[in-house]
């Protein structure tokens, strides 16, 4: 077992199961990445509106792509279940549901309403 807090720890299965979505969702993501490069490089039949868009794209696969690999190497490093704001440790089922979040709910909430 990984040891995130003195409360909750998640098992090597739970960070294998966080680990292996984390690892698909880099490479779909890595992948749609190199599709829509090559619409911003080939350039074929798309106006500046569309092309407004490729790029608002690829800029939001590039981010989350960052966000993916940050994620992976706080799963390697055991700070991944923290909070990023108070430091409480996040569930699994939260994770499970929201692998790249970095806030326990009531820090999100605040996060939401401010």
């Amino acid at each position: 077992m990984t040891q995130h807090d003195e409360h909750v720890m998640l098992s090597e299965v739970q960070v294998q199961t966080i680990s292996e979505n984390l690892q698909s969702q880099l490479m779909w993501r890595a992948s749609r990445l190199d599709e829509l490069r090559a619409l911003v490089e080939g350039g074929g039949g798309t106006d500046d509106g569309s092309k407004q868009g490729v790029l608002a794209d690829l800029a939001a696969t590039e981010r989350t792509i960052t966000e993916i690999r940050d994620a992976l190497e706080r799963l390697a490093d055991g700070s991944y279940s923290r909070c990023a704001d108070c430091g409480t440790s996040i569930p699994f089922e939260r994770l499970k549901i929201r692998p790249l979040t970095r806030h326990c709910v009531p820090c999100r909430q605040r996060h939401e309403t401010r």
